[in-house]
């Protein structure tokens, strides 16, 4: 991390742990160390999103790929280590391909094995966070291609709150333009046992993903704390339809950061990350006033996971 990205970093963890709802944004999981465990939550039996999301990939490409059209220009946030893309890009045939992902390792890595699979696909890497505005020159092409479809696979739209999505699509809208698309990938209710169980895995490695947080705190923000002072833990809230991951105080203990000092008991938990289960319809609604509509919604044969595609309500 470079000093700026510190600083932000030590000033959303300040922010987070001064409220009285404890949080840390959850895209600081995702260093190095936790991108990698990250993939291997993804290998987990447990974790059934990712394999319900290739599936879905394969048993749909054709009708995907009639969807998208050829010769776009396919956006893709988020893109780690280009698992699903191969299928889309196989299928499509676009004008070019534009991954932004935040991890310049990851990027590099990803671009050299699909240049090496499609050596005639123009790709056009951006190394910046999806979350914030993408300025447009970086997206422009010459000559432009038919259309821009934003390709938003696995279920990261779930880490946001409804109006934090909202707000998102709103953003994606813009990105695709008019006449361009969002491809969406959302997660589904199920029953709350098999939820709990993929965000709390038998094999452990959701919760050294999440217990990782802690240990960038020491080593990028120099903050004292006690690791084994605290557990992860994966809960269901049936109210607002979401797992929700926390670090949970075993004993009292304490967090040092910056001259700060924040005093945790047994119990008191830092909340890191949402994940919002939706139904096709209740995602539907939340399209609404986004700028996008819904055309087609496809499934896995066993239908735990679903892809959207939506086209922008943008004209010229």
């Amino acid at each position: 991390m470079n000093q700026q990205e510190k600083l932000h970093f030590a000033d959303d963890v300040i922010e987070g742990l001064s409220a009285s709802h404890r949080s840390i944004p959850c895209k600081y999981l995702y260093d190095e160390r936790g991108s990698e465990l990250f993939e291997g939550i993804c290998d987990t039996e447990d974790y059934y999103v990712t394999r319900a999301d290739i599936a879905l990939h394969e048993a749909h490409r054709d009708e995907i790929a009639e969807a998208v059209g050829p010769n776009a220009h396919i956006i893709e946030f988020g893109s780690g280590a280009g698992i699903k893309i191969r299928i889309i890009l196989e299928a499509t045939h676009p004008r070019a391909y534009t991954p932004i992902e935040i991890s310049g390792e990851a990027l590099a890595q990803s671009v050299e094995a699909l240049s090496e699979q499609f050596p005639d696909l123009e790709i056009r890497p951006l190394q910046a966070d999806y979350t914030k505005p993408v300025p447009d020159e970086a997206l422009t092409l010459d000559p432009p291609a038919r259309h821009r479809v934003v390709y938003f696979p696995g279920s990261t739209i779930s880490n946001f709150t409804h109006t934090e999505a909202h707000e998102f699509l709103t953003r994606m809208a813009r990105i695709a333009g008019p006449g361009g698309g969002v491809l969406i990938g959302v997660d589904l209710i199920k029953p709350i046992e098999r939820l709990e169980r993929a965000y709390d895995d038998s094999d452990g490695v959701t919760a050294a993903f999440n217990t990782n947080l802690l240990r960038r705190l020491e080593s990028d923000l120099d903050a004292t704390l006690e690791r084994d002072a605290f557990e992860h833990r994966a809960i269901y809230n049936e109210d607002r339809q979401r797992i929700e991951m926390h670090l949970v105080a075993t004993r009292p203990t304490k967090i040092e950061l910056d001259g700060k000092r924040f005093d945790f008991d047994t119990g008191d938990s830092i909340h890191t990350e949402n994940s919002h289960k939706y139904s096709i319809e209740g995602f539907r609604a939340l399209v609404k006033g986004t700028g996008l509509h819904p055309v087609t919604t496809w499934t896995d044969p066993d239908r735990l996971f679903s892809m959207h595609y939506l086209e922008t309500d943008l004209t010229p």
